[in-house]
Parts: C-alpha cells; structure tokens; sequence
C-alpha cells in the first residue's frame, strides 16, 4: 500500500540529563537571553524553586497553579507577568504548571522553559488548554510550545507512587490516542508505539522498585516520546472525554486519564485490528493468535492490574446524573476521524462502565448489549 501523508515535527530543544536540572536550566536561560525569569511552580515543589532562585535571574515568583488552568487565575499571572516585565517562564511541575506558563506565553510570547518533575507530557505539546464556565477550550499555537525542556529523573523521586502511576498513564494514553488521532500518520504512529512500549516498560519497574532511576529515566523518555507524537497527531476521542470530564465536572486530570483509557481502546480497537496488535506487542507478551483487540485491551488491562491504576473515575463531582450531560458535550466535541462512530449510546455505556469500574472488554460491551438501559450500570 503506497505512503501518503503530511507530517510535521515541532522544534524544540531537549535536555535530558539526572541530577544538573538547576546547571542546565540555567544554561537554557543564557541561550535564551533571559534577564527577567518568572519562576512558575507550585507549593509541593517550593525546594525545587529555592534551588532555581539561587541559579537564575529570578524576577518573580509564582505558586498559584491548578489544574484545567482558569481562565481567572490565568489572567492573574499574565497581568502580573507583564508588571514584572519577564522575558522568561520557568516552569516546574506538573502539567499544570506547564499549563499556566503556555496560558501566558499564548498572549505575551514569552519563551518557556519546562522542567517536568511528573510524567505528563504537556511540555512536550503545543498545545493550551484554559477553562471558563465549566468548558474547558483548547487550541494550538506555537507561541505556546516551550523553547526548552530540562528532564531530570531526580525530581521524579518524590512523586507519590499512586501519583506516579496515574502521571504514567496519562502519558500513555497521548501514545494510544495519537494511534487514531486526526493527524495521524506512520511517523506519529511509530513514536506513539515506542512511546507505549518504554512507559510501559517503566512504570512495571517503579512500581516494583520505586527508587530505581533508571526505570524513571525511561519513563520520562516515553512520556515525551508519546506527547511528541501526541501534538502530531492532534486530539482524540479519549482526550475529548477528558477535557469535559476535567474541565466540567473538575475531575482530577491524570487518574481520570488512567481510569478512562481501557475503555476507549475497548471502543477503537476492533475497528483497527493492525494498529492494536502492535499495541498490544508494545504493552507486554501477548498470545500473536488472539484477536488484536482483544489482546491490546487485556494488556493494557493487565498492566493497570499489576500497577494498581484507578480502576475507575473518582471524584464526588460526577455522578450518574451527569452522564446524560457530559455525553451531550462529548459526541459534540469527538473528531470524525474516531475509528468507531461516536453516538450517544456508545458514550453513555463508555462513561457509566468507567464510573462503575466495570471490567472493559473487546468487542466494546455496548455492541454485544444494545438494548441495555442508557446510564445503568
């Protein structure tokens, strides 16, 4: 079959070296030209700031991040960057910390420097995200994509194992969505593969030896890996689900990543039976005669077993009530390149089996049950 697509690579300089994150963002700084830094980072990672204030030119200093980025507190930081005139963001944390430095950059085009210490990948996107009247709006703009980004598997060493693994997978799921994504293509694909197979790889060996740098190393690799393939290819369905479970209902951002990825590979993966054999080769052994589908949804199943993964959706602020909602924003927001049509019906079964952490299975439990009652669980 003859090749045919368009592919873009972002440009971006990468870092990637344990125990000199202060040296090296320091050096990123003097490449940049920066006098001005805004030091973007929040309360858990006040050591972290201290050992960066002593490195860089640190003009302001800023702890006031959440998660979904608020267009309120958003608009905070870009006012109070402008008074300190910065000329450089730093941030450190999470994808939330990333989140808020692109918010401001998205309207200053300040360069940003990211120095992840969880396993997001946002930093590798350009990609934003900010939410408003419990939407959350997202866009891409190149203003937005950090100039640098300084790995350090050292900084990963405090993050909560639970925490570890729900960043984990939240990185794995940019490499399953990239698989079906809009954009997608073979280089994405084949990024988004090796991704999968490195997270996963490393997340089995954090779990089983938390201290190990090593498998943290890998782990931080193939979350860029994913996220790089991830701005590539675009936004899927499972990101879709998440950004209306996020934004609207303020579900927590990485576990109901985890919780919910099962699920939507449960629904693609019969319609792509190629791309989920090698998947499931990615995930771990797996018996090559089984049904691909099948195979790469029992993988992933398997390895949020073995890693003691969110099994389900958390929160108090979405219930059974709000399924019928978040379907109605979900089917308007999914892309028509879903390798599976997205309706109502399949939607509502998709979030009331994450809700309840029913067993996801392949064929997608709505095609082997159609007349069951919307919302039940």
């Amino acid at each position: 079959m003859p090749l045919n697509f368009e592919h873009i690579t972002l440009g971006q300089r990468v870092v990637f070296e344990s125990g000199r994150f202060a040296q090296n963002v320091a050096a990123e700084g003097q490449r940049l030209g920066a006098q001005r830094a805004m030091l973007i980072a929040s309360n858990r990672d006040h050591e972290l700031v201290s050992t960066l204030s002593a490195a860089i030119p640190v003009a302001l200093r800023w702890n006031e991040v959440r998660q979904h980025v608020p267009v309120e507190n958003a608009e905070r930081a870009r006012a109070a960057a402008a008074e300190a005139e910065v000329d450089l963001l730093v941030a450190v944390g999470g994808g939330s910390a990333t989140g808020l430095a692109k918010a401001i950059a998205l309207t200053s085009s300040v360069p940003i420097v990211s120095v992840p210490t969880t396993f997001s990948g946002s930093e590798a996107t350009n990609m934003w995200g900010l939410t408003e009247n419990g939407t959350k709006r997202t866009g891409i703009d190149l203003k937005v994509l950090p100039a640098a980004v300084v790995y350090d598997a050292e900084l990963t060493l405090s993050l909560p194992i639970e925490l570890a693994v729900s960043s984990g997978l939240n990185g794995l799921a940019h490499a399953v969505d990239s698989l079906w994504a809009p954009r997608a293509d073979p280089i994405n694909q084949a990024l988004a593969l090796e991704g999968a197979r490195s997270l996963a790889g490393a997340l089995r060996g954090l779990v089983a030896h938390p201290d190990d740098l090593s498998s943290r190393e890998q782990a931080l690799y193939g979350c860029y890996l994913s996220a790089v393939a991830f701005a590539s290819a675009g936004s899927g369905l499972h990101h879709k689900i998440c950004h209306v479970l996020g934004g609207t209902f303020d579900l927590p951002h990485a576990p109901t990543h985890a919780a919910v990825l099962p699920y939507v590979l449960a629904l693609n993966a019969p319609a792509v039976p190629e791309l989920a054999a090698r998947l499931a080769g990615s995930l771990g052994p797996h018996d090559p005669g089984e049904d691909p589908a099948a195979a790469a949804v029992a993988a992933l199943s398997g390895l949020h077993t073995m890693l003691g993964a969110p099994g389900q959706l958390r929160g108090d602020k979405f219930t059974t009530r709000d399924i019928a909602e978040a379907t109605s924003r979900i089917v308007a927001a999914a892309p028509s390149s879903n390798p599976v049509a997205v309706t109502e019906e399949n939607i509502t079964m998709l979030l009331s089996d994450a809700l309840t952490g029913a067993v996801p299975t392949s064929p997608f439990q709505w095609a082997q049950n159609p007349n069951r009652e919307q919302g039940a669980p």
